[in-house]
């Protein structure tokens, strides 16, 4: 085609508004960081495939929405013997509950389950692009972030083995069994306070275990009012005894044996996808977790987040299945036309 017949076929297509755009013009979501276009296009990604992700997929697959979880098999209470408080399913194994759940969502056939990871994303609000483990490149219209959390473990020997058994952190998920009997707690801060008056209402033996933090003399007499010992010193060793209790070495004192231990260890999201982003995070005394608005979106357009990655408090399987089952609810409406 010749120059003068190019130039006159662009200028009718200028005419009826179809002109090409300048090739400086800035238009739609960022550029894609991935050097190959997705291989498939969802409504949802949902990484993180635990109780708050499948909880999302449920909600949309029954929307009939497009959806992929990603999940790479590290639940955060796996290394919990049973999960208690959940209606339904109280003293079942969280693994056991899982394994179920995935089960029931196979009737769905909007639900696509994937066992990989997620290395990286892309894009913006009706385009992101999602790259994984496996090398493959998703999209989708909305994401959702429930990869969960991390506890960082003190380097105490013994205390990353006891944890989930004679170690725990949710009086309300272990606090029943061990009701009446001899309980510890590891001083974390003034929130501990908290943590003492709530305890109370499952057992009055009650050690507080100082563990190098100074504790003010106005929380040690309340403390004393409480009748809740002080012992002073740092734990240099947890000696478990198969998930029926411990016995804690100090570096002052004589050893003190308890029948459970409760520890607020900090936490740490287990995936970076939340920076990379740009993500609002909030810092607790707990750790980071991301900011939500009341429709469970993050301060990213499009992405939306629950489980314990959004939750600064006494971490719940019931409260990451309600804000999972929330966050599909409030994505779904958010592509309705």
């Amino acid at each position: 085609m010749q120059r003068r017949t190019l130039l006159k076929l662009a200028a009718a297509l200028s005419a009826i508004g179809i002109a090409r755009a300048p090739a400086t013009a800035k238009s739609g979501p960022p550029s894609s960081i991935h050097n190959k276009e997705p291989i498939t296009m969802d409504d949802v990604i949902i990484i993180g495939g635990s109780f708050a992700g499948l909880a999302a997929a449920l909600q949309l697959g029954r929307a009939r929405r497009k959806v992929t979880v990603l999940d790479t098999g590290l639940p955060r209470n796996r290394f919990a013997g049973h999960s208690h408080g959940l209606l339904g399913h109280d003293h079942k194994p969280p693994l056991d509950i899982l394994a179920e759940a995935r089960q029931q969502l196979a009737r769905y056939p909007a639900i696509k389950l994937v066992s990989a990871r997620a290395d990286s994303v892309s894009g913006g609000i009706d385009d992101f692009s999602v790259l994984t483990g496996n090398g493959e490149s998703l999209g989708a219209r909305r994401l959702i972030l429930s990869y969960g959390v991390v506890d960082q473990m003190p380097a105490v020997p013994g205390f990353a083995e006891s944890w989930g058994t004679s170690i725990v952190p949710c009086p309300y998920c272990d606090g029943f069994e061990v009701a009446g009997q001899h309980w510890g707690l590891v001083w974390s801060g003034p929130q501990s306070m908290n943590q003492v008056r709530l305890f109370h209402d499952w057992t009055d033996r009650l050690t507080v275990f100082a563990d190098g933090h100074d504790i003010p003399p106005d929380i040690r007499a309340d403390l004393e009012r409480r009748n809740t010992p002080v012992v002073d010193g740092r734990i240099t060793e947890v000696a478990h005894h198969g998930g029926h209790g411990a016995t804690l070495k100090l570096n002052t004192g004589p050893d003190v044996a308890v029948d459970i231990l409760f520890a607020h260890p900090r936490n740490k999201p287990s995936a970076s996808l939340h920076e990379s982003l740009g993500l609002a995070t909030v810092d607790t005394p707990l750790g980071i977790v991301l900011k939500v608005d009341e429709r469970r979106e993050t301060s990213m357009p499009g992405i939306y987040a629950a489980g314990d990655l959004t939750n600064p408090v006494i971490p719940s399987v019931t409260t990451a299945s309600w804000q999972g089952a929330m966050a599909g609810i409030f994505a779904q409406q958010s592509m309705l036309v």
